[in-house]
């Protein structure tokens, strides 16, 4: 479960994905899928909130949990099955939670996908290609099984694990099939909160590994847009040319082709150069947002992370910036042991009958050719089920990567709100710009509520 609903890098192991695997010329012989798409492929995206503790974190991904996931529903399978699947671009492989794990656990997952029902259904050899060469980044090596399929583990930090057997099946997005998808068919899991996690049917895994949804696809460009002010938003596969409209700035996608210790060579890495309050660029050098020797510093633009991480110097610079800009006009929380998931220390007390937060300074990501402004109202998040009084808490929606052991910047979903998420893949670049989701869904013919425009 690399990436489960969640983007989560420990300091020892990286092992998440995205666009091309550095020696993709070696996969000229991988498996390619029965589908050459015609028209891009628009699925509604929604926002589910989840229990905290529903969610296992596994040894490459942060440590902190979070309450809301990316999910879109398709299915798969001959006859097809529905599913719900969560959307990560910090994972590889995709994999559905298969029938016998609710027989393994005694439970009952309504939302499981049977294998034993599909005329579709191909397990994978172990001694397949797909098996021994595409699954080189899989933190523990896939192997064979009693039935010399394809076996794979993965496991987490909180002892909870799956595992399972690859195989391949047809998957229905839309009025598109896809045949021969590889993805992870899992007969065996063991987590914190199996009644949460039963809501989900799996995860689809948007990276550039090798056997990441959008490898296998072979798509130009993904995209989506989520909504700022309701649970919902579009996930848009292939190209829609909805760019040139948008007026996108991009980003390149940076590459490393040695390997480095604490560098994802496959993950989203983008270039961080700057980071504004307001209008007031913080005072550190650009040297700090660059990965050093060892890998270290990369930033990391992640669909499966809630929240957006800072390494220790820049998350104080920031920290200290937005105190001096906010002062008089917030009440600070005075309780140097409240830390908001283990990385947010700046929190504000707010009277429970002030509907609206005052004005506050809006922070801005300043990449190489590319700016995300996060609003004002959005660089607070009011934490769930903590009052002090008759005041709710607000922290901070930026928390340090050093409280965590983190060695990377990773950018998450809640700053990605309202803004176009385009990764062109083709030109190895991100590109972004802000838009009201409600435009994006009717201009695909998808019927999403109404969103702030963050301007």
């Amino acid at each position: 479960m690399t990436g489960f609903f969640e983007f989560r890098f420990l300091r020892a192991s990286f092992i998440i994905a995205v666009f091309f695997l550095i020696n993709r010329q070696c996969f000229a012989y991988r498996f390619q899928p029965q589908l050459q798409l015609q028209q891009p492929v628009v699925l509604p995206l929604e926002t589910r909130e989840v229990s905290p503790d529903s969610i296992p974190r596994p040894p490459s991904k942060l440590a902190f949990r979070h309450n809301v996931s990316l999910t879109v529903s398709l299915t798969v399978g001959t006859p097809p099955q529905n599913v719900t699947m969560v959307i990560d671009t910090g994972s590889e492989l995709s994999w559905l939670r298969c029938n016998k794990t609710a027989r393994n656990q005694n439970q009952s997952y309504p939302t499981s996908f049977d294998p034993t029902q599909s005329q579709s259904y191909s397990p994978i050899s172990c001694n397949s290609i797909t098996c021994t060469a595409q699954t080189r980044d899989f933190q523990i090596p896939a192997s064979c099984d009693s039935n010399q399929l394809c076996h794979a583990v993965l496991s987490y930090a909180d002892a909870s694990s799956c595992e399972g057997n690859l195989a391949s099946d047809m998957f229905f997005t839309g009025s598109e099939q896809i045949g021969g998808l590889v993805f992870g068919c899992m007969d065996s899991m063991y987590s914190s909160n199996a009644d949460e996690d039963s809501r989900y049917t799996g995860l689809m895994g948007m990276n550039r590994g090798s056997l990441s949804f959008v490898s296998q696809m072979e798509f130009p460009k993904f995209s989506y847009c989520i909504s700022g002010s309701d649970f919902s938003g579009l996930l848009l596969l292939g190209d829609g040319n909805f760019s040139v409209a948008l007026s996108l700035n991009y980003t390149p996608l940076i590459q490393i082709s040695t390997p480095l210790p604490y560098f994802d060579r496959v993950a989203y890495t983008v270039q961080l150069q700057g980071i504004k309050v307001s209008d007031s660029l913080l005072s550190l050098p650009k040297s700090i947002f660059k990965p050093d020797h060892t890998g270290a510093g990369q930033t990391m633009v992640d669909s499966g992370t809630q929240f957006t991480f800072l390494l220790g110097p820049v998350y104080n610079a920031l920290r200290a910036e937005f105190l001096v800009q906010t002062k008089g006009v917030l009440r600070v929380l005075d309780e140097p042991d409240f830390v908001f998931q283990e990385a947010m220390d700046l929190c504000y007390r707010v009277p429970n009958n002030q509907t609206t937060l005052p004005p506050l300074p809006s922070v801005s990501l300043i990449f190489q050719g590319a700016e995300m402004k996060v609003p004002g109202d959005r660089v607070l998040y009011r934490v769930p089920d903590q009052v002090r009084g008759s005041d709710s808490i607000h922290c901070m929606s930026f928390g340090n990567s050093d409280l965590l052991g983190v060695e990377a910047f990773v950018i998450g979903h809640h700053h990605q709100q309202n803004v176009w998420m385009e990764y062109d893949l083709q030109n190895s670049r991100i590109g972004l710009a802000y838009v009201q989701c409600d435009a994006a869904g009717q201009k695909y013919g998808i019927g999403l509520h109404s969103s702030d425009n963050r301007d």
